[in-house]
Order: structure tokens, then sequence, then C-alpha cells
């Protein structure tokens, strides 16, 4: 079994600092990368959003807002209070 080199007291503090300084910098680099990922799931959920006010939009100006887009039947209103652009009813969400 071979030891460890020694290594002065100022050379190891040398050492364990410059280490640290690389951890520091690769954790912000996660912390980035993470907070990168995070900021691109909410900016498509943003775009869904955006596509599904805009159809919508289009069903109050066709007249058929409030009609589930699947089968036409009535989306309940307490439905449309919780997600005021949902295109179908319940039923057909969940199955």
């Amino acid at each position: 079994m071979t030891t460890p080199q020694k290594v002065g007291a100022g050379e190891t503090a040398t050492l364990l600092k410059n280490r640290l300084v690389g951890l520091r910098e690769e954790l912000a680099r996660m912390d980035a990368m993470q907070q990168q990922a995070m900021a691109a799931g909410l900016a498509e959920r943003l775009r869904t959003d955006i596509r599904k006010t805009e159809a919508a939009l289009d069903r109050v100006a066709a007249g058929s807002y409030g009609e589930c887009c699947r089968y036409a039947a009535e989306i309940p209103a307490a439905r449309l209070a919780a997600d005021p652009a949902a295109p179908f009813c319940a039923d057909c969400v969940k199955g």
C-alpha cells in the first residue's frame, strides 16, 4: 500500500481552497442548469395555456364555448370556473 505524498500545511490549504472553488463553480453551474430546466418547463406550460386560451376564444366566437369538443355535451360551470379554457367535460378527461 502506498502512502500519499506528504505536502506542507500551506500547500494543503491551497489545494483544498482550489478544490473548494472548483466545487462551488460546479454547484453554481448545476444550479443554473436546474433553473434553465425549470424555466423551460414553465415556458412550455405557458405556451400550452396560451394555445388552450386561444382555442377557447375561437369556441366563443363560434358559439360553441362551454360544449365538450369531443361529444358536444355541456361542460359544467364549476369545471369552466376552475379552468375557463377547458375543452372537454370531466368524463372525457377521465376516460
